[in-house]
């Protein structure tokens, strides 16, 4: 099963139904501003991991390949406002043209006469790389000068960016409202249409994974999923919250003391509602968060005092495992254990493997369960890897996207 953003065409049945395309518009010999989100991993002035480049491939080559004249801009990093040589695109132009087989120019910023005069000078089938607009404080508070100043640079805005969706910055909704047309690329359509989905259509049964440190971070999207679901599975230093709250001795794993009666409300429903909530029924635990600490496998109670749970055990995994196995469709977000530390990644890497070979529709929400896919060799195996962590959960939050919302919308009829 081909993981869905390594598409090099624009498939014919994801258009949303409300907002233009860039599959619309005629794009032949226009300044195409496209806003995508190549905020990658760099070490030593090079691209680690270029999972976001690829997802951004199919919207690039289409523009190209019908003479447009096309300007990628993109926020790479939390400059702050300020430029940060570290955190120049230089190194993601230079990965994308490997990609492309050409090469991509980096222009020295990604708004003001010298970027204007270049944008003018672009013939049809040219591309530009615009320097991180986040090098510009502007562009995180939505301000209407500096979206006016990008809406100058071209005749058309495609937004692609869906890790960035979630924002209201001037790169993402400011410049909309300058601009004679806003439309949505192919990543962005594909996100929403295997999200919309699990909201409108899942094929049952329906299973959530959720992992990751904290309850507040996803209160929301319980609450949603819950709704929806056949059965949630919880792990991570988030489980030992919901465990803590129905008095389960929990040593020194992490807890928000805050988010217990959270917790406890949240259980109650996915009982009135038949959900079946998994958590932990046995633990990897150690004594500190070290990769050299030593480690023990615990039952359900067996958390002694000063141990901290860092991964689900192999009891958990078999359960997990049972429910994937029986899943139609699948969310997973966020690790279930330390994962970034060898001795706590089984668990997640097991999941990983289950999910792979569940045979059901399955949806990877974006963020470091990215990389626990990838560590597990299977991520050619996953239906869609989401490239927005924050803007997936947002979304099955219920949330409206202010990036989505910006975009026109299509004529009726």
């Amino acid at each position: 099963m081909e993981t869905s953003w390594r598409s090099a065409s624009a498939p014919s049945d994801t258009k949303p139904v409300a907002k233009l395309s860039i599959a619309d518009l005629e794009v032949g010999g226009k300044r195409v501003l496209l806003r995508v989100d190549l905020n990658v991993p760099l070490q030593d002035g090079h691209v680690t991991d270029d999972t976001r480049i690829q997802a951004a491939l199919p919207t690039i080559r289409y523009a190209l390949d019908r003479g447009a004249r096309l300007l990628c801009l993109s926020h790479l990093g939390r400059p702050k406002g300020k430029r940060d040589p570290a955190l120049s695109l230089a190194p993601v132009a230079a990965r994308l043209g490997e990609l492309l087989g050409r090469p991509v120019p980096l222009a020295p910023d990604c708004v003001g006469e010298e970027v204007a005069a270049a944008a003018s000078g672009m013939r049809p089938g040219d591309i530009l790389m615009l320097e991180n607009c986040r090098f510009h404080a502007e562009d995180e508070q939505n301000d209407d000068a500096f979206s006016r100043a990008l809406a100058a640079l071209c005749d058309v805005y495609v937004n692609d960016a869906f890790g960035a969706a979630h924002r209201a910055h001037a790169s993402t909704v400011g410049v909309t409202r300058f601009v004679p047309v806003a439309a949505a690329g192919f990543l962005l359509q594909e996100e929403l249409r295997y999200l919309g989905q699990i909201l409108e259509n899942p094929r049952p049964p329906f299973v959530a994974i959720l992992g990751g440190a904290k309850v507040s971070d996803k209160i929301g999207v319980i609450r949603n999923l819950l709704e929806r679901v056949d059965a949630l599975l919880i792990g991570g230093a988030m489980a030992y919250t919901f465990q803590a709250a129905q008095g389960l001795p929990v040593g020194a794993s992490r807890v928000e003391r805050d988010r217990l009666q959270v917790a406890q409300d949240l259980l109650a429903s996915a009982r009135a509602r038949s959900v079946r909530l998994l958590l932990p029924s046995d633990h990897v635990i150690a004594e500190r968060v070290d990769g050299s600490a030593p480690t023990r496998v615990v039952p359900l109670a067996g958390i002694p005092a000063g141990w901290m749970g860092l991964d689900i055990g192999p009891e958990t995994v078999g359960r997990f495992g049972g429910e994937i196995g029986r899943a139609g469709t699948i969310f997973w977000n966020g690790p279930l254990g330390v994962f970034e530390l060898k001795p706590f990644r089984a668990g997640t890497v097991a999941v990983a493997a289950a999910v792979a070979a569940s045979g059901a529709t399955s949806i990877i929400g974006g963020g470091d369960t990215v990389a626990a896919v990838k560590e597990a060799g299977v991520a050619d195996r996953i239906t869609h890897i989401s490239t927005g962590g924050g803007a997936s959960l947002e979304f099955l939050e219920g949330k409206e996207l202010p990036g989505v919302a910006a975009l026109t919308e299509k004529e009726k009829g």
